[in-house]
């Protein structure tokens, strides 16, 4: 038997599955010879229901095909089975053996992997000497009926912060996958926002590899869409572009908004709105005020083709179905494929049980560039904290200091390595690295229907036109809609909320045909999260004179 070291390739790791759904009428020694030959780099022989002597018949068999490309054969759960075949060695779950057991029955040279789900599960793992770890269950999946939990790409990314610590501990490397409903369609975004960042090495730990069952052994050519796995899993998703590693800006950055605005005034940029169906003509009147070119359309099966065309889509929750839910989920791996930005609002999501149910299948579904909401639905969205009482899609009192607030988008924008918006009084705006605080705005924008929907509608636009921050992108969105919201309520043809829209769509029209507005922007950056002080008086703003941009 050989040690972990002798894993030469762990990028994609098969799990065998020897049921008719998924093996069919198909050999599982010639699908798994197939699945070595396109890079497999290491397999584990997976059967719950086989007698002992058939199991030990098969295990052998795959090993002499994998022992021939030097690929190493793990056995699930069964100690005495890997040890009759002869195989590399074992993977166990946290009903099997414990790893003490096995290690002593099996030698020291032998691969011991364990399952892991949760962060006590993953340091006692490690402790107890494990070899590699199977991080999961990432998305729900028949092939495991005894899953416990599941823990989405947020949960791995947690696991990996234990590993990468307990690495400098033991100044040793413990090779992780992650298991568990993966397949073509979702293993860069897994990599992807599963990265844990040390910000104290300045380093990352990412995952070593994939797991994948059905994708490989339910392919009609193992090998070619184990290569198709390998290629993905060692690229970037087309998404990554617009993410971009931040830096500490100086106030000249503020100075590229107009840029921003100028791009979207010369693309005119496509703006699908999956949107509130009250809304969706102020959403459209919005979008064409701005210079966007809106489409209005829930129908997921021509997302695709939108998608081809650029620009950015907007997912607006505010009504709720199993058939919309469908169509949002269709979208959105659309624009992920595409590489397009995707602006999710979670509308009312903290009301009912059924919208927080939505949010977390959305959440798994894809990749959001932006999330945009109210205090109650980041933290439904977080899904960490006390819950906010919500009715409808207005949120109750607010909870949270100016702090506490930076902290919540931060954390989210983090984990999920994107852009958080959350409105209020005061909006934060992060994308894990830089927190803005924004106090523009007027009170009638919460005096009318849709000013939420029709501000993803704005930011979304500017997410499209300019990719290469999306940070700076939805900044230069909420100015120019909070801002023209001030604009308008000062006018004197404005009584109240009814004359207001009109004002509002004019000012927005107005806002990027010239930039002498950007003077009544209050944007002060959090630098450091946990030294902002809750207060009621908002900082100092910038502000402009003759094209540059100050502080007071």
């Amino acid at each position: 038997m050989s040690r972990v070291s002798a894993v030469r390739n762990w990028s994609v790791y098969l799990v065998t599955d020897s049921t008719a759904a998924i093996l069919g009428e198909r050999n599982l020694v010639d699908v798994v010879r197939s699945a070595v030959q396109g890079g497999v780099g290491i397999v584990q022989y997976r059967d719950k229901k086989s007698d002992t002597g058939d199991l030990i018949d098969t295990a052998r068999a795959l090993h002499k095909v994998t022992a021939g490309y030097g690929v190493p054969l793990i056995i699930n759960d069964r100690v005495d089975v890997a040890l009759a075949a002869e195989a590399e060695g074992v993977h166990l779950g946290q009903t099997d053996m414990d790893i003490a057991s096995a290690r002593t029955m099996l030698g020291p040279t032998a691969i011991i992997g364990a399952t892991v789900s949760s962060q006590d599960e993953t340091l006692k793992a490690i402790l107890d000497g494990a070899d590699y770890l199977g991080i999961g269950t990432v998305f729900s999946t028949p092939t495991k009926e005894d899953t416990k939990s599941i823990i989405t790409t947020s949960g791995v990314r947690e696991l990996l912060k234990v590993v990468n610590d307990q690495e400098r501990n033991q100044e040793k490397h413990i090779p992780c996958v992650a298991i568990g409903g993966l397949n073509a369609s979702n293993i860069q975004r897994v990599c992807f926002q599963s990265r844990y960042k040390s910000k104290k090495a300045n380093s990352w730990k990412a995952v070593d590899g994939v797991a994948v069952v059905s994708a490989i052994m339910a392919a009609e050519d193992p090998k070619s869409a184990t290569r198709e796995l390998q290629t993905l899993f060692r690229q970037p998703p087309p998404f990554a572009a617009q993410v971009r590693t931040s830096i500490k800006p100086a106030h000249g950055w503020i100075q590229m908004i107009p840029q921003v605005l100028d791009e979207l005034n010369r693309q005119s940029p496509l703006c699908h709105n999956m949107t509130n169906l009250v809304v969706q003509n102020f959403a459209a009147s919005v979008a064409v005020a701005i210079g966007a070119s809106p489409i209005m359309s829930h129908y997921g099966e021509e997302a695709g083709d939108l998608a081809a065309l650029g620009g950015a889509l907007v997912i607006n929750m505010g009504t709720v179905t199993p058939e919309g839910l469908a169509n949002f989920t269709q979208a959105l791996k659309a624009y992920n494929a595409a590489g397009h930005p995707v602006l999710f609002d979670p509308v009312g999501a903290g009301a009912t049980a059924a919208r927080r149910d939505a949010v977390k299948t959305l959440m798994g579904a894809g990749y959001f560039s932006l999330i945009k909401g109210n205090e109650s639905e980041i933290r439904t969205v977080l899904g960490t904290g006390p819950q906010m009482a919500q009715k409808g899609v207005d949120s109750g009192p607010g909870i949270a200091n100016q702090e506490e607030k930076a902290n919540l988008v931060r954390q989210l924008a983090e984990r999920e390595r994107n852009v958080v918006l959350m409105t209020g009084a005061i909006d934060f705006l992060s994308d894990g690295d830089r927190t803005f605080m924004i106090g523009n705005g007027h009170e009638y924008l919460g005096k009318i229907t849709g000013s939420g929907c029709t501000l993803g509608t704005t930011v979304a636009a500017c997410l499209a036109v300019w990719r290469q921050d999306p940070l700076r992108a939805a900044l230069a969105g909420v100015l120019l809609f909070e801002i023209a919201a001030e604009r308008a309520a000062v006018r004197e043809d404005v009584k109240g909320p009814g004359t207001f829209v009109p004002a509002f769509v004019d000012e927005l029209y107005a806002g990027v045909k010239g930039y002498d507005w950007l003077k009544k922007m209050k944007v002060e950056e959090v630098v450091e999260v946990s030294l902002v002080e809750a207060s009621s008086e908002f900082p100092t703003p910038y502000f402009i004179e003759d094209g540059i941009y100050l502080t007071d």
